[in-house]
């Protein structure tokens, strides 16, 4: 009887070669499956058209933060509201006056921070993900609600091309825009000292500046492109720093000229918020396990699980076909017999059939006569050897209490009809 096939020692179904590369597409795909549910959130969110940093749409900022990371700025996409102090300078781009921005400007009232005005309304491209199509302007009332009820603010729209905007004396002569068609402009600004609003130019100095708006950028009639609120910074016209405006060389020129100016202490740590967008959020724990400190940490176990996996195909070598389970002859059978009797713990209840089979063949082997039968066996036997009687050993093994004890009895017996045969 066996438990291997009548097959068992053909050639297997597949080579091994065969097997390593399957085992390897399936690690891989087990692994890409990971990632793409760790970061899957992160590229939906960057594929959107909304007017956010990740946005590659011509509302979108993706191209100054791709354009400040080329040349060295190392911009970081704040997710997260507790990162809102990391950065010197962070640029805001709320998409609509419902957007809630006092806690960012308190939270940074100490540090420099440039407000993207919205303007335009979009709707998706169907036709093209990521992509928009300009339906119009907004509302005004939707700029000039980013900052109510603290601050009241006018904006206007020049429909007439203005050509080059001017800079106030502080704006470096190198930063030139170009103006866009449809001009966004702040025209009138009374600041309402709200704690979202005030601000001081110098972090260690407590005493907050007074509450004056300075127009830096103007389109030379009148209306303010950019202004300055202590620390906070105010771009009227998205479309001078947008993924539209840098289309044109000066502008994108002059877009990170002014990053640099606005953050000229710190020029290497520019923030681009998304939290104001609703890109915001927890990262979830995959996509801690493929970032930095856990990097390392997830990178071990890969090299770990793969250490085992090698271990576990070289370590015992080729398959041995296994011996039958139940072997020929009748030692195995006499060995099964003997499992039985011990896994049912009945040894100790043998050793009176034990005497009764040394009898047997002392009867043969002595020539007992045929006449002799029952106690006068036992009897011829107890003759042979007066100092070791026949009866006594048969006795004890037939009361042994253990096994241990019957064993002992039975090898007494045993030893009894080897000498008393070599007597003979």
């Amino acid at each position: 009887m066996s438990d291997i096939g009548p097959n068992s020692g053909d050639r297997g179904i597949f080579s091994v070669a065969t097997v390593a590369i399957l085992l390897a597409i399936g690690i891989a795909s087990f692994f890409g499956a990971l990632l793409l549910g760790a970061y899957a959130p992160v590229l939906r969110q960057s594929g959107g058209g909304g007017e956010h940093a990740m946005s590659r749409s011509a509302v979108g900022f993706a191209g100054i933060v791709r354009l400040a990371s080329d040349m060295g700025r190392n911009p970081e996409i704040i997710r997260q509201r507790s990162r809102w102090m990391n950065a010197q300078l962070v640029v805001a781009t709320p998409e609509s006056a419902s957007i809630p921005i006092g806690n960012l400007l308190t939270t940074r009232q100490y540090k420099t921070t440039l407000l993207v005005l919205p303007k335009w309304e979009t709707v998706a491209d169907d036709g093209h993900r990521g992509w928009v199509r300009i339906k119009g302007l907004l509302p005004r009332s939707e700029p000039e609600g980013v900052l109510a009820p603290g601050d009241d603010y006018t904006i206007a729209r020049r429909d007439k091309s203005v050509g080059q905007l001017t800079n106030a004396a502080d704006i470096p002569g190198k930063i030139v825009f170009a103006a866009p068609k449809h001009l966004q402009v702040i025209t009138s600004y009374k600041p309402g000292g709200s704690s979202s609003t005030s601000s001081s130019s110098n972090a260690d100095d407590d005493a907050p500046l007074p509450q004056k708006f300075e127009p830096l950028i103007t389109d030379g009639k009148g209306g303010t492109v950019l202004g300055r609120l202590g620390n906070l910074y105010i771009l009227a016209d998205p479309d001078l720093i947008d993924n539209a405006g840098l289309k044109d060389e000066r502008n994108a020129a002059s877009a990170l000229m002014l990053l640099d100016w606005l953050n000229r202490l710190h020029p290497q740590s520019i923030g681009f918020d998304v939290t104001l967008n609703g890109l915001g959020g927890s990262r979830n724990l995959l996509e801690l396990a493929f970032g930095p400190p856990f990097l390392a940490v997830t990178l071990s176990l890969l090299a770990v699980g793969l250490l085992l996996g090698w271990q576990a195909i070289w370590r015992f070598g080729a398959a041995q076909q296994r011996e039958r389970a139940i072997p020929f002859g009748k030692a195995a059978l006499v060995e099964n017999g003997a499992a039985l009797i011990r896994k049912a713990r009945r040894a100790r209840h043998f050793g009176g059939r034990y005497a009764t089979v040394i009898q047997e063949q002392a009867v043969k082997a002595f020539g007992v006569p045929a006449r002799i039968n029952g106690d006068a066996i036992i009897s011829y036997l107890d003759e042979i050897d007066e100092h070791n009687r026949f009866s006594d050993l048969a006795f004890a093994a037939q009361e042994a209490g253990d096994e241990t004890a019957m064993l002992d009895a039975a090898q007494a017996l045993y030893r009894w009809q080897q000498e008393k045969l070599g007597d003979t």
